[in-house]
């Protein structure tokens, strides 16, 4: 086994900064995410590589929260379109765990298959490396593993490293780990070392028919019931690894601007206001009830999955409440309205 020590990993990090920008979990101030190891302060930020997880989910590394696609210049009857230029910087997640990673494999389906490639999402994708790091002590909000997600073994992983006592061993899984491998040999040591014994979730949920089952349920009362403490404040989407929905906004200034895309959520009364000022969704029920029916229906019946992988961000971050792995227990329990 290739092994590292804990005190060595601000060192390996270092080292592949060389090369590439090196996304690692941090906390800064208050919020916790994946920053830059090149914008790291050590007099405010703290590396928190031995934590279960940060607040906020990876996925703008793949797909940023502004971006802008071109410029426009008109001149007399004519438009110039001047396409944005893609960064092509290599990138390196390091630390994410087996939930974040499943997220961008879902990413990767919204963006690539289906005829369509979104030529943003895979330029950036295309450049990234993932050093997942596997986990054995769940958290007390998390049910990745009920939601299909192996929390040791995360599939999209270029490296995984797994915890040990006094260090890491590190597990090369494709040629992109195999670089990162080959920068960081000289760090690395062959070391024969027993691996940790993965500990009980302390939530779960079973999901098993609640796609077919929500098929039935588009009308029932319980949506109404449900969705009225919810304060449609979007903080479940935004923290969400896996939500992707974005708006497409222009900016100009005479006859010049860009047009550029950004997050947006569908619990915001805007996202499906109409130009005609039609709503379809315009009470807060029924953007709540598209948003579970979008995680565990819709997508499902497209791309054969839910589309949460249990990080359990969303249980945390609610103000007023509410719970996706409740949601899914009363889902179960419902009989559909006459």
């Amino acid at each position: 086994m290739k092994y590292f020590k804990k005190g060595q990993i601000e060192k390996i990090i270092d080292r592949l900064a060389e090369k590439a920008d090196v996304y690692v979990p941090m906390l800064r101030g208050q919020q916790s995410g994946f920053y830059s190891w090149k914008s790291y302060d050590e007099n405010y930020d703290d590396l928190i590589f031995d934590l279960l997880n940060v607040y906020s989910p990876p996925k703008n590394i793949v797909l940023p929260q502004t971006e802008k696609m071109y410029s426009f210049d008109q001149q007399g009857q004519e438009i110039i379109i001047k396409p944005e230029e893609i960064p092509v910087e290599p990138n390196v997640i390091f630390g994410i765990r087996s939930c974040d990673v499943k997220a961008i494999e879902y990413l990767d389906e919204v963006f690539f298959t289906r005829t369509f490639v979104d030529e943003f999402y895979k330029a950036r994708r295309d450049q990234v490396t993932i050093v997942a790091n596997a986990c054995y002590n769940p958290g007390t909000n998390c049910f990745c593993k009920s939601m299909g997600v192996n929390p040791l073994e995360p599939e999209a992983a270029d490296v995984i490293l797994r915890e040990v006592e006094n260090g890491y061993v590190w597990e090369s899984k494709t040629e992109k780990g195999n670089i990162l491998t080959k920068q960081i040999e000289d760090l690395l040591e062959e070391k024969e070392v027993e691996l940790y014994e993965p500990n009980r979730f302390v939530r779960k949920v079973n999901y098993d028919g609640v796609a077919e089952k929500l098929k039935d349920l588009f009308d029932h009362p319980m949506w109404e019931k449900y969705s009225d403490p919810c304060q449609t404040c979007g903080i479940c989407t935004y923290m969400c690894p896996t939500c992707y929905c974005f708006d497409v906004q222009v900016k100009n200034w005479g006859e010049e601007g860009y047009r550029f895309r950004c997050w947006d959520s569908c619990m915001y009364r805007e996202y499906t206001q109409m130009a005609g000022g039609h709503n379809p969704r315009e009470a807060a029920t029924e953007r709540f009830r598209n948003r579970f029916l979008h995680k565990l229906q819709f997508f499902n019946e497209r791309y054969g999955t839910p589309l949460c992988t249990g990080c359990g961000r969303c249980v945390v971050a609610c103000p007023a409440g509410v719970d996706i792995i409740r949601m899914i227990e009363l889902i179960k329990g419902a009989e559909p309205s006459v």
